[in-house]
């Protein structure tokens, strides 16, 4: 194996590649990074790869390769040496156990792991449809927000991904709050109608990795429609660096909540206010908050009052103009938990709409006081009991 290449493009795709390396692998090679050096797509090039049994991710780049082959490498310790390399053409090929990496007056020389002992990795599933990268990596930003990260319930680590026809949902939900994203896309079949649960940390890191192109490809192999040992396999493609960067991941397993009736289908109380205003009164009052106690919001005459602490402690009190139709209402929140929404919402001014004080609130972004409410991103979260 021998090859040159660009520095920038190198590092681009190595680093790209080495993102998915698990930091304790099960098996030593798990932590090596494959280069292939031959004809992809039609053209010469590289192909560098790397996967886990969960997670696989693949870049091709262009390269002027003098001999075919391929090497496995220590991932992490290649993506450091390409990020501090001088920008210079890089060279690099075998030379017995050792790959010898040379740019400019620097030279490296990093020991092969057996190639024979990496597993092979996961075909691309059936492609689904095509959604722009700068909108996919939006929307999950948003959606990811709500999912769990306590490993002991698994199912709710993920975002469950609905694709039917021109549109694409996400849910996620870990018991306290719950997110719910819709987008629209183009599909390869008008009457799709699939669903999927996948990795909230792989949709988050692999939909923001793939930004740099126009377009994501999402594919998608379900368990019983083909997709090989009854496993679900999820995949993206797009372009970036120039060259295709494809990552596949497999499926959580077990049946995500139904939890789109959670969303109530009218309010008693609905309340507007201007969105950065609220969100530095939320971090100025919850200063005071002890820890896992509610910052308390009462909304009455066209005011929101928020206050945290308790007698005895530290206590903290602002108010906002607020736009209120309703009744008057009292209730609380993990701040943190309504920091993370309000900061997922991105319009002037966020709605607060209630049910009752005890009953969930459900915030969406809204353009204007007047104006219509943005349903595309609701986050609904559960109130937390008020200290008396």
């Amino acid at each position: 194996m021998k090859f040159r290449v660009e520095r920038d493009v190198l590092a681009d795709a190595v680093a790209w590649t080495a993102r998915t390396l698990p930091i304790r692998p099960s098996a030593p090679v798990l932590a090596g990074l494959l280069i292939e050096a031959g004809s992809f797509d039609g053209a010469d090039g590289l192909q560098l790869s790397t996967f886990d049994y969960e997670t696989s991710a693949r870049a091709t780049l262009n390269a002027d390769v003098s001999d075919e082959g391929r090497a496995l490498v220590s991932g992490r310790l290649l993506a450091d040496i390409c990020r501090s390399l001088p920008n210079k053409p890089v060279e690099m090929s075998i030379e017995g156990a050792k790959v010898t990496l040379t740019c400019g007056s620097a030279r490296f020389s990093l020991q092969t792991m057996p190639v024979e002992d990496y597993p092979t990795l996961p075909q691309m599933p059936e492609a689904r449809g095509t959604v722009s990268s700068s909108v996919f990596a939006h929307a999950v930003s948003q959606a990811v927000t709500a999912a769990g990260r306590d490993d002991m319930l698994p199912v709710l680590t993920g975002v469950r991904l609905e694709l039917d026809g021109d549109s694409i949902a996400m849910l996620a939900t870990d018991r306290f709050r719950l997110s719910q994203r819709e987008l629209t896309w183009s599909p390869s079949a008008p009457d799709i109608d699939s669903a999927a649960l996948v990795p909230a940390k792989v949709l988050a890191d692999t939909a923001k990795a793939l930004v740099g192109g126009s377009e994501i490809s999402i594919a998608l192999s379900t368990p019983g429609s083909g997709g090989g040992a009854g496993e679900g396999i999820i995949g993206f493609e797009g372009n970036a660096g120039g060259g295709i960067r494809r990552t596949t991941t497999r499926l959580l397993d077990g049946d995500f909540p139904k939890v789109r009736s959670l969303f109530p289908s009218e309010h008693l109380t609905v309340a507007r206010v201007n969105r950065a205003s609220l969100v530095d009164s939320v971090k100025r009052v919850s200063l005071v908050a002890e820890r896992n106690t509610a910052v308390q919001l009462a909304f009455s005459d066209n005011v929101l009052t928020l206050d945290a602490g308790s007698g005895e402690e530290a206590m903290a009190s602002e108010s906002l103009e607020a736009n209120i139709t309703g009744d008057d209402i009292t209730t609380g929140f993990n701040p943190a938990y309504l920091l993370d929404g309000l900061t997922a919402i991105e319009t002037p001014f966020v709605e607060l709409a209630f049910t009752q004080a005890s009953k969930p609130v459900v915030l969406s972004g809204v353009g204007s006081l007047e104006g219509e409410s943005d349903t595309d991103f609701r986050y609904l979260l559960m109130p937390r009991r008020l200290l008396s």
